[in-house]
């Protein structure tokens, strides 16, 4: 591996494809569709449609239900 390439692999994502951001949901297109590209902003240059990982993660907070022990 190059240098260069070495120094591209170190720097963190910051942005997902619409293909893997339902990936690390784990979500398929058709749920996605219809349940969070609703809710979440995608940024789209050209035919290329990104999405922001911390805009996954607050979909996730927003949308997680919170769960109460019994003690």
């Amino acid at each position: 591996m190059s240098a260069h390439l070495a120094r591209v692999a170190q720097v963190p994502r910051l942005a997902l494809s619409i293909e893997e951001a339902c990936a690390a949901l784990g979500v398929s297109w058709d749920f996605w569709r219809e349940h969070v590209a609703p809710e979440v902003r995608v940024v789209r240059r050209g035919r290329r449609k990104m999405v922001a990982i911390s805009a996954l993660e607050a979909w996730l907070h927003e949308n997680g239900d919170r769960v109460l022990r019994d003690e």
